[in-house]
């Protein structure tokens, strides 16, 4: 599958197998420091560290200002510019917390749905090198599910969706300690995915599908399990939802 039909169950691919699904349900409530606007405003140097001349590592000021940059341009040029130096500076550990910390792993996470594919390509290559430091995974946990939901609501890109090979701690999203909020958005994305799938036909004449891929974990026995138990979840909203998936099973 090519062009833009298969564009984003790639890049869920990519984003799953960086790792970014681990400890989703370790999210916690409270905002970070981190997590602050970014008040500055870039001075003219901040569009030349994206030039491809600048080759040293970028400290936390010129960090600051290649996202505010960033967050404040629609200049597609230049966002891919920035993103690819944000990308090759996430490689460096410091770098990962200081981005993060920064308030950085959302701006650079909404670039996943930009129209622009190349844009969306460096986007997914910054979050992965970003996904390689724990704290970040917290963080990027939220990121994957707000493309797989978006992508879950497409009938044209389930089969592709489907495909994409997933660690089986997925699943762990299911369980009934994990926050409300993740709780809710996975419970979605197994309902749209049941809905895409009627849609086109494929729960009559299933293709085949790999060990491993998102359809062998959320058609598998363990998932039909995680979810009927959260039938006694303790939040209303969460077992309505339920209620409404079980019959599908």
């Amino acid at each position: 599958m090519g062009g833009p039909r298969g564009a984003g169950w790639v890049a869920a691919g990519l984003l799953l197998g960086a790792g970014a699904c681990y400890c989703i349900y370790r999210l916690t409530r409270g905002r970070r420091r981190g997590d602050r606007e970014l008040g500055m405003r870039p001075s003219k140097s901040a569009e030349d560290l994206t030039d491809g001349s600048y080759d040293d590592v970028l400290n936390a000021a010129q960090l600051q200002k290649l996202l505010y940059l960033l967050e404040s341009t629609e200049d597609p040029v230049i966002i891919e510019r920035a993103l690819i130096t944000l990308g090759n500076n996430a490689a460096f550990s410091v770098n990962q917390a200081i981005i993060r910390e920064l308030g950085g792993i959302p701006i650079v996470g909404n670039k996943i749905n930009h129209s622009n594919q190349s844009i969306k390509e460096k986007a997914l290559n910054a979050l992965n090198n970003l996904s390689v430091n724990v704290e970040n995974q917290i963080k990027i946990k939220v990121q994957v599910l707000k493309l797989l939901l978006n992508l879950s609501e497409n009938p044209a890109m389930t089969e592709g969706l489907l495909h994409a090979q997933v660690d089986s701690s997925f699943l762990s999203l299911y369980d009934s300690h994990v926050a409300k909020e993740i709780l809710l958005r996975v419970l979605t994305l197994f309902q749209n995915i049941n809905n895409c799938l009627k849609i086109e036909g494929h729960l009559a004449v299933q293709p085949t599908f790999t060990e491993g891929s998102l359809f062998f974990l959320l058609h598998g026995e363990e998932c039909a399990q995680k979810i009927k138990a959260l039938v006694d979840h303790h939040d209303a909203e969460v077992k309505e939802k339920v209620l409404t998936i079980i019959p599908k099973i």
